[in-house]
């Protein structure tokens, strides 16, 4: 299974970043999505994840409500969205296939991974 994470880039400090992870269609639709990140130096932490249907969705607390995720279903694609960006948001940004329908925090409940893209914040 291959996904493509798409979107990352220089964001400035205080902006939104908007990613993409494009899924085959079947995966996208029967499994949940996961989104993690990991930063220089740091071990790979989860961001955000979805259900195979939307309904249900998790977040990491150290985000302090600032993500957004969800299934665009035209596209097979989840989008994450980090609103008030800060410094220590800049990290390689990963998606992730899970194992089941609802997918947790943890990188066990995951068996495909992206190739990740990089996400800067400027200041």
């Amino acid at each position: 299974v291959q996904l493509q994470a798409c979107g990352g880039g220089v964001v400035q400090a205080g902006g939104s970043l908007r990613l993409s992870c494009a899924a085959p269609r079947r995966t996208a639709t029967n499994n949940g999505i996961g989104w993690f990140r990991q930063a220089p130096g740091k071990e790979r932490e989860f961001v955000a994840s979805i259900s195979w249907n939307g309904a249900r969705t998790n977040y990491a607390d150290s985000l302090g409500g600032r993500a957004t995720i969800a299934r665009d279903r035209s596209k097979n694609t989840v989008n994450l969205q980090i609103d008030t960006l800060r410094p220590e948001d800049a990290a390689i940004y990963y998606c992730a296939v899970g194992r089941s329908a609802y997918s947790g925090a943890s990188a066990r409940d995951y068996q495909y991974w992206g190739p990740g893209t990089l996400v800067t914040v400027s200041s």
